[in-house]
């Protein structure tokens, strides 16, 4: 299994050498020998990097999610590539685009982050944002491909016309996308940049045998399975298991019985996974330092996990169990303050709508499904 960098790696930087370069890293551009981008890169003839941009939780994946990343200390000096550093997410929405500015001495901007096949995770915004500005300053982006770890299925709704944001940045594309970030590049370059200078460096094939945790709450590949319907947590006031070793597999708030939410949880039809019942104290995040009662996901057969309709049911669970610990999160959520942060990861308002109903989310599930179908990428 070969990625894009590693293809960089193996000669094929045509179009790189001589070139100053800017490059969009994080600790998950490594190539099958270890190697980090900015090593590969700099030993292509000729080739120097001017310029390293860190996307959301940094070039180090050192800050926790929506929290503001300054540019590296030291001036702006990453400490040990001693290269010029800046973030491309700060704390207010003008930061998640790159100002041109940054690219007047910048020959091409190469793009190397592992993604995870889901519409909320930001660095595919942060690639699409830097696609915009490079179209205007005539400055090719070069995105070295990596697969996808969670394959390529697709999961709805499709994202509704009003409903955009930094966890969506495009309408019509679904929750779970089932592209590669190279592919997704091109999808946002027709709709986005379409003067964008898009070079995509093709990786081998789908396949997790490369996994480094690519931010700081997605230690696993099965967390990144479960992620596009328990990400649906975040719209909420239960915990989504920050604060914790297993985030996202890992849920609840205080008030909620574990044992009777195991029960209904395992009375769905959610092929996959099972549920384990938990007590568990987070470390930070929602609900820090208190008792929540929930449920681990235990995932045994990844291939056929149906993540969105699992969050769904998750979501109908503990509203009907638990009134009294279930809410919508009422703070902004990536920079917007006038729509609520479950609408904005769903996609619309009809989930919110559904669930304060009272309502039975198979229709929901079934919209879903057909929005899904519905998607070419």
């Amino acid at each position: 299994m070969l990625s894009g960098l590693d293809r960089i790696g193996a000669g094929f930087a045509e179009g790189l050498e001589g070139k100053r370069l800017a490059l969009i890293c994080n600790q998950t551009s490594i190539d099958r020998h270890a190697r980090h981008a900015v090593e590969v890169l700099q030993s292509i003839r000729g080739a120097q990097i001017d310029l390293l941009l860190g996307p959301e939780h940094g070039v180090w994946s050192t800050h926790q999610d929506m929290e503001a990343v300054p540019d590296a200390e030291g001036a702006g000096i990453d400490p040990f590539f001693k290269l010029p550093t800046r973030s491309l997410y700060g704390a207010d929405v003008e930061s998640l685009t790159p100002d041109e500015s940054l690219f007047e001495n910048i020959d091409a901007i190469v793009y190397d982050v592992q993604d995870i096949g889901t519409r909320y995770y930001t660095y595919a915004a942060t690639l699409a944002l830097t696609m915009e500005t490079a179209s205007r300053t005539g400055t090719p982006v070069w995105v070295l491909d990596r697969p996808n770890p969670i394959g390529p299925d697709v999961e709805g709704p499709l994202l509704q016309p009003g409903y955009e944001s930094f966890v969506g940045l495009e309408a019509g594309l679904p929750i779970r996308h089932g592209m590669t970030v190279g592919e997704l590049a091109q999808w946002y370059g027709v709709r986005r940049a379409p003067d964008c200078e898009l070079h995509v460096v093709p990786c081998s094939r789908h396949a997790t045998s490369l996994w480094i945790p690519p931010s700081p709450n997605m230690p696993t590949v099965d967390t990144a399975i479960v992620y596009p319907g328990m990400c649906l947590l975040e719209g909420t006031s239960v915990s989504e298991g920050r604060g914790t070793t297993t985030p996202f597999l890992l849920f609840g708030a205080p008030g909620v019985d574990p044992l009777a939410l195991t029960r209904r949880l395992m009375s769905y039809d959610c092929p996959g996974v099972d549920f384990i019942p938990r007590v568990f104290r987070p470390e930070f995040g929602k609900h820090a330092g208190q008792a929540c009662g929930g449920a681990t996901i235990r995932v045994f057969d990844p291939t056929s996990v149906r993540a969105v309709t699992l969050g769904l049911y998750v979501l109908e669970s503990l509203s009907r169990l638990a009134p009294e610990a279930f809410g919508w999160r009422h703070a902004p959520y990536e920079f917007v303050k006038d729509i609520p942060a479950i609408d904005l990861l769903w996609g619309s308002s009809e989930l919110r709508e559904v669930i304060d109903a009272g309502a039975d989310v198979q229709p929901l599930i079934k919209r879903a499904n057909a929005e899904a179908a519905s998607f070419k990428p």
